[in-house]
């Protein structure tokens, strides 16, 4: 950083998206952002080269043993992490049903897990399934819906000697609190377990470090930041040595392939590595590319924070919404209801507007019930990079349309 504040040139950055020219104003980021074209181009490239299944002994074969080298090097960068330990998956919610099944296989009946009621169902049916396969006893962590804060007195409760795992996410998808992990990390470790992040909507806001977040297994999504559709985990090295998944016999014992089953996507692994150039480049300077994401998404994280304050502000002067995002720490999410109104048909008329900004509960239905919302949820407006002052403007108008 210079003495000049630095900023996010959404001008520039807007004009790589061709997905931006139709008009829309995107505040569905939450649900999976708008794709790079430089992505785009990244994954027909991948399938138009000569490709095979990874090899050195012929072009096609390194072609894609590249691709899976460069996709863990990204990932390994973007998480602050050994590229070693950069599982790829079709899906997080796949990815923590793999590692469930295979860490449940060496827990006994009556050992506890420990699940919050902050967390998108991804983070929570998985390891309910292993519970009730194999005997486990499940504990809760609260939220308070006033603060939109989970309640740390319980996991403190819940902790005990037949504790294997705790899963917490590291932001709610739905109204954006971001749990303070590296406390709940030295309390699980304490105990003597393991901590499973979901990272997927921490990922997409703030510079990640998952050491630093004392996670002993961490998730994400690249297409929650500017990547294609697909999910990505790590994990401590030891720790992933010591798992043995089921596969098939001629597949490979070695980390991370043997938790990959089958024929890689290539042009996914191409795709995401792109996206994490898009995001190291934000903003100019130099340095390594941990460097560059490091600033970037700092930077990042002031663009999206400032408008995220300038819809705050105007909906705190409308007595008939109610905004359910309250936690000191939180992501550029804002869950919003409507005194004598349905979110849905709200979200329903700013669409008609070409204003994106969808009502759900977005599979997280802790979290929703525990507001008191029900399974319907609210209508939920997410920041991405790409938006700016004038997606704000044409926001806070069709609300104020809508609802005066």
């Amino acid at each position: 950083m210079t003495g000049i504040e630095q900023t996010i040139d959404t001008t520039a950055l807007r004009a790589g998206f061709g997905s931006l020219s139709s008009g829309i104003a995107h505040f569905d980021g939450p649900g999976g952002t708008q794709t790079p074209d430089v992505v785009a181009a990244a994954m027909y490239a991948a399938l138009t080269a000569p490709l095979a299944n990874r090899g050195r002994a012929n072009l096609a074969e390194r072609n894609a043993d590249d691709i899976v080298v460069a996709y863990r090097a990204a990932l390994g960068d973007f998480l602050h992490v050994d590229p070693a330990t950069v599982v790829f998956g079709r899906s997080t919610t796949e990815l923590t049903f793999l590692f469930s099944r295979t860490l449940a296989a060496g827990w006994s009946a009556g050992d506890e897990i420990v699940l919050s009621r902050l967390d998108h169902d991804a983070n929570v049916a998985p390891w309910l399934i292993a519970a009730q396969r194999h005997g486990l006893v499940v504990r809760w962590i609260s939220l308070d819906p006033e603060t939109g804060e989970l309640n740390l007195d319980d996991l403190d409760a819940a902790l005990g000697p037949r504790t294997r795992l705790v899963a917490v996410t590291a932001a709610s998808n739905l109204i954006g609190t971001m749990p303070d992990v590296p406390a709940i990390a030295e309390r699980v470790h304490a105990a003597g377990a393991l901590l499973y992040v979901d990272g997927v909507h921490y990922s997409a806001h703030r510079s990640v470090d998952v050491p630093a977040l004392g996670a002993d297994l961490y998730a994400c999504s690249p297409y929650k930041f500017l990547g294609p559709h697909c999910g990505a985990l790590t994990g401590r090295a030891d720790l992933l040595e010591q798992l043995h998944p089921d596969k098939l016999r001629p597949s490979t014992e070695v980390v991370p392939e043997r938790f990959e089953l089958g024929t890689l996507p290539y042009e996914l692994m191409a795709g995401t590595t792109a996206a994490i150039e898009v995001l190291a480049g934000l903003v100019p300077g130099d340095g390594t590319r941990r460097e560059r994401l490091v600033r970037s998404m700092s930077v990042l994280a002031g663009h999206e924070e400032r408008l995220r304050g300038r819809i705050e502000a105007a909906v705190a002067a409308w007595p008939e919404v109610t905004v359910h995002s309250r936690a000191r720490r939180r992501t550029p999410t804002l869950l919003l209801t409507f005194a004598g109104r349905d979110a849905a048909e709200v979200s329903a008329r700013l669409a008609a507007e070409n204003i994106n900004a969808p009502a759900s509960s977005f599979y997280a239905l802790e979290p929703s019930r525990a507001l008191g919302l029900g399974d319907a949820g609210g209508l939920r407006v997410g920041m991405s990079p790409y938006n700016n002052d004038e997606d704000v403007d044409r926001l806070l108008a069709g609300l104020d349309r809508i609802l005066h």
